[in-house]
């Protein structure tokens, strides 16, 4: 039996068919020097020091797509395979962006709370909102989960514009500066990964470009928003709505953001279904179970791909 370190909770499903391959060992019981494959997820992910440790690790196998709090280029240096959950959750994610885009459109939380108070048969009808029809959406980011909401948008008659690193053989206008493309849009829809060179990129020229009818919707990363430009933006009137399913310090959200009217808030489940959560888990496992069978891995992130 090999010996895997099991960083992040894991479903009992997925426990179970590890323990057939594995020996498990939990961060708080283990010798290092015994460890050659490991689970984690996108939240914890693998510190530097740990990884340091571990001189027989052979494969690092995350529950997600993100990877940013593993260092990928190391692992790969030393012949780490990094692996993830690309495309099983491309779909879903999608899905998420537009229910928090339909959620601040047509202000889903302040009718429902009219509803549920009362409101409607004391007041009368509620105040009208906003169509979601013929807008244009600019997509910070136009990887797999940005190409699936953009077709998702399509019945909508959405305008789509992008910002990537390059230009990519689209139909779509590509912006090469998000200001400029910011001030077009009416939405805003970040599905970028993390890390250091996407950090903050939407910041307080961004909110504020995207203006006081715009919305901002984040299904990527909560670092690649400026948390406090957004509260300021939102509570000033600068930027007129946010749908956010991360955030900058996850699980603490910070309370000027709660208390404010204008945004839809989610508790990072942007994959959160029964259907595309165990096809994840199969996959993270599958990465494992592979690299014992002939030494591969199915979906190796892109600087471990040459291993």
């Amino acid at each position: 039996m090999h010996d895997l370190l099991q960083i992040s909770s894991v479903s009992q499903a997925i426990k179970a068919r590890l323990e057939v391959a594995f020996t498990l060992h939990q961060l708080d019981s283990f010798e290092p020097e015994k460890i050659t494959h490991l689970i984690t997820n996108s939240h914890d992910g693998v510190n530097p020091e740990l990884m340091a440790s571990l001189t027989n690790l052979k494969v690092i196998s995350n529950y997600g797509v993100g990877y940013d709090t593993v260092d990928a280029n190391e692992a790969a240096r030393r012949g780490i395979h990094v692996t993830n959950t690309p495309n099983v959750l491309n779909e879903e994610v999608a899905t998420t962006a537009l229910l928090l885009m339909l959620s601040c459109y047509r202000e889903v939380l302040r009718d429902d709370s009219f509803v549920r108070s009362g409101g409607w048969k004391a007041q009368g009808n509620a105040p009208l909102t906003r169509s979601a029809d013929n807008q244009t959406v600019g997509m910070l980011g136009l990887g797999r989960i940005g190409q699936s909401i953009a077709n998702k948008l399509m019945p909508w008659n959405t305008k789509i514009v992008y910002h990537s690193r390059n230009k990519k053989d689209f139909a779509y206008t590509y912006y090469e500066n998000l200001t400029e493309m910011a001030r077009e849009c009416d939405v805003l829809i970040c599905t970028i990964p993390g890390g250091p060179s996407t950090y903050k990129i939407v910041n307080e020229e961004v909110l504020n470009a995207l203006g006081s009818n715009g919305t901002l919707i984040n299904v990527s990363r909560g670092t690649v928003v400026d948390e406090e430009a957004l509260i300021s933006a939102l509570q000033s009137g600068a930027l007129g709505w946010a749908g956010l399913d991360v955030f900058e310090a996850e699980p603490n959200v910070p309370k000027a953001l709660r208390d404010l009217p204008n945004t839809v808030l989610l508790p990072h489940v942007g994959s959160g279904t029964v259907e595309t959560r165990a096809a994840m888990g199969d996959l993270t496992v599958e990465n494992l179970l592979r690299h014992l069978k002939d030494g591969t891995v199915i979906s190796a992130v892109p600087e471990c791909a040459h291993l």
